[in-house]
């Protein structure tokens, strides 16, 4: 088989090429890179505390309060 015609080494190598070609878009790409990452790891530290691992000792406690939450 071909390399050229597998359609996942052709949307493989679209992305690439597109990557290669850019001059602005690699910043922009660096800039939502950095904000997923603030937004993902640096927020949830702050505004999402573990409320299970804090609230309850063991994996059958925290999964009884699940399920009693999901089912009420």
């Amino acid at each position: 088989m071909d390399r050229s015609s597998n359609l996942l080494y052709r949307i493989f190598r679209f992305y690439v090429d597109g990557f290669r070609s850019m001059t602005v878009g690699k910043t922009l790409w660096l800039i939502i890179g950095i904000k997923l990452f603030i937004m993902f790891a640096i927020l949830k530290i702050f505004f999402f505390p573990n409320f299970l691992k804090s609230n309850f000792d063991n994996d059958q406690e925290r999964s009884d309060h699940v399920i009693e939450q999901l089912t009420k």
